[in-house]
C-alpha cells in the first residue's frame, strides 16, 4: 500500500492539492479538469473533503473511488466525526477500504449548518475527539492517517499550550502527517512547527495554502476559520477593492512569497486548497519551477 508517509518520504520537492465533492454536474466537470490538469505534475497526493455532517459522504466516496482507479493520483478521503455513531463511522471506512483507498484524512469537523462558531455536539454513540476519530480508524486496518493542524491554535482551543497538546495526542492516537489551516505567513508555520517539536512532535507538518485574491474573501476566510486577520495582506487588498485583477495580482504574489519563504524554512511540502479549480496552483507551481511554464507565442 502506497502511503501519504511514503510521498512525503521520497525525494522532493513535494506538492498536493484539496478538492470538493461537487454538487452539480457543472462542479463535477470543473472537477475533473483540475484533476486532468494537475495530474501530469504528479502531486504526491489529492484529498477529497467530506461535507459537514456527511452531507456529502456518497459524493466523497464516489469522487474518491474515481480518482483511485481512474488517475495515477494518490487519493486521500476526509472523514469527520461530527453527526456520526461509531457504527456510521466504521461504516464510511470500510466503504474507503472497499474502493482501495487506504489514506484518510481524520478530522472531528464543524457544527452542521451556516453556524460555524454554534456549540459542538458529540453524536450519543459517536467520537467526542479527533484523537479517538484517528485511533478508530487505525484499529480498523492498515490505514494511514492525516490530521489538521492550526497555526493559530483551534478557535475552540483555550490557549496555545493546550492546542499543540491536544495536536500532540492526534499524533500519539496514530497520525502520520499533518496539514495546516490555511496560512497567510509562513512564520505562522514555524511558530506551528517549533511548538510542535516542544512536545516531540516529528511528523510531516504541511503548510496550505490558497492564494486570496480579495479583501472580502479574506474577511470571509478569517470569519469562518477564526484565524487573525493578516494586516499586512489586508491593508494590500482594501486599497484596490473593487479591482478583480489587481486584488488577484497581490493575492498570487503574497502566496508565491509565502511558499518560497516555507520551502526555505523547510517545509516538506506545500498543500494547496483548490476549490476545484487548477489555474492559482499551477501558477504558483510554475513560479517555482515545478512545472512547466507555458511557452509565448
Amino acid at each position: 500500500m502506497v502511503t501519504v508517509r511514503d510521498r512525503l518520504a521520497a525525494p522532493g520537492p513535494h506538492f498536493s492539492v484539496e478538492f470538493m465533492p461537487p454538487r452539480s454536474d457543472e462542479e463535477e466537470a470543473s472537477l475533473w479538469l483540475a484533476v486532468r490538469r494537475l495530474e501530469p505534475l504528479q502531486p504526491a497526493f489529492v484529498s477529497v473533503t467530506y461535507g459537514a455532517g456527511g452531507s456529502r459522504r456518497d459524493r466523497t466516496i464516489r469522487i474518491t473511488e474515481r480518482i483511485a482507479t481512474e488517475t495515477t493520483l494518490l487519493p486521500v478521503a476526509h472523514l469527520t466525526a461530527v453527526g456520526h455513531s461509531v457504527a456510521e463511522l466504521r461504516h464510511v471506512i470500510g466503504s474507503y477500504a472497499s474502493v482501495g483507498v487506504r489514506n484518510i484524512l481524520a478530522l472531528r469537523g464543524d457544527p452542521p449548518g451556516e453556524d460555524v462558531t454554534a456549540e459542538w455536539v458529540k453524536h450519543p454513540e459517536g467520537v467526542e475527539y479527533a484523537e479517538e476519530l484517528v485511533a478508530l480508524i487505525k484499529r480498523l486496518g492498515p490505514f494511514s492517517v492525516g490530521v489538521a493542524a492550526y497555526p493559530d491554535m483551534h478557535p475552540r482551543s483555550p490557549d496555545p499550550q493546550s492546542d499543540i497538546e491536544f495536536f500532540a495526542a492526534k499524533v500519539r492516537a496514530g497520525a502520520d502527517y499533518a496539514i495546516t489551516q490555511m496560512l497567510f505567513s509562513a512564520q505562522d508555520w514555524v511558530g506551528l512547527r517549533d511548538r510542535a517539536a516542544s512536545v516531540d512532535v516529528d511528523i510531516p507538518l504541511l503548510p496550505g495554502i490558497m492564494p486570496v485574491t480579495s479583501y472580502q474573501r479574506l474577511m470571509r476566510i478569517c470569519e469562518l476559520s477564526g484565524q487573525k486577520v493578516p494586516d499586512d495582506l489586508a491593508a494590500r487588498l482594501l486599497e484596490v477593492k473593487g479591482d478583480a485583477a489587481a486584488g488577484r495580482a497581490i493575492g498570487m504574489e503574497h502566496a508565491i512569497d509565502m511558499a518560497r519563504k516555507l520551502l526555505d524554512e523547510g517545509a516538506p511540502g506545500l498543500h494547496f486548497y483548490t476549490f476545484n479549480r487548477s489555474k492559482a496552483t499551477v501558477e504558483v507551481l510554475e513560479a517555482l519551477g515545478w512545472a512547466p511554464t507555458p511557452a509565448r507565442t
